[in-house]
């Protein structure tokens, strides 16, 4: 009888390579803080999800179509990076139910929120179909979702726009000359 060295053990989870996801969490209704921890940790739940890291939570002003509103609810944000192997768009539709679990309403564009989950980027892909937008197309300039990515991810680059410490010192710079984050005069979330 001849012996064969054991089989390695077999991935109960077979499919696609994991990539890592990079989501952005936003509240500013209701406990923000619990609300997003809440969602951190219904998204390391979800199938074919082997890792979350979260960033610090910042407190930031919440911004309208016409700019900063002071006046309105002040945001809580996150970037937490996920390594998962479900496909991108089965992941964004789990975050979108995840939004909906915490009571997430779409009435108006930039308004109020529970919880605001957006996938910015996922691996290096980028697709710019209507249902699968990669990377984020406003991404770029939202220092809200650029610095605490940062902070999780010092070496972090949006796939077709650069480093993303590189997109944030380029942000800092336009306002510190006076200029919208974008350059446009215009702010949105």
């Amino acid at each position: 009888m001849v012996r064969m060295p054991p089989l390695p053990p077999i991935d109960p989870r077979p499919g696609r390579e994991a990539s890592v996801a990079v989501v952005a969490l936003g509240a500013n209704l209701g406990d923000r803080r619990a609300t997003v921890e809440s969602a951190v940790d219904r998204i390391a739940r979800l199938p074919l999800v082997d890792e979350v890291a979260l960033s610090p939570l910042h407190e930031t002003v919440a911004v309208r179509p016409d700019g900063p509103d002071p006046d309105a609810p002040g945001y809580v944000n996150a970037v937490a990076l996920v390594r998962t192997r479900l496909a991108p768009q089965v992941l964004l539709g789990m975050l979108h139910a995840i939004e909906e679990e915490h009571g997430r309403e779409r009435r108006e564009r930039w308004g109020d929120r529970t919880l605001d989950l957006d996938l910015i980027a996922y691996g290096d892909l980028e697709s710019d179909a209507a249902h699968l937008l990669l990377p984020h197309p406003r991404a770029a300039e939202r220092l809200f979702v650029l610095e605490p990515w940062l902070e999780i991810d010092p070496d972090a680059e949006l796939p077709g726009r650069g480093r993303v410490a590189d997109l944030v010192a380029r942000l800092r710079s336009d306002a510190a000359g006076g200029r919208d984050a974008d350059g446009s005069g215009e702010h949105g979330r």
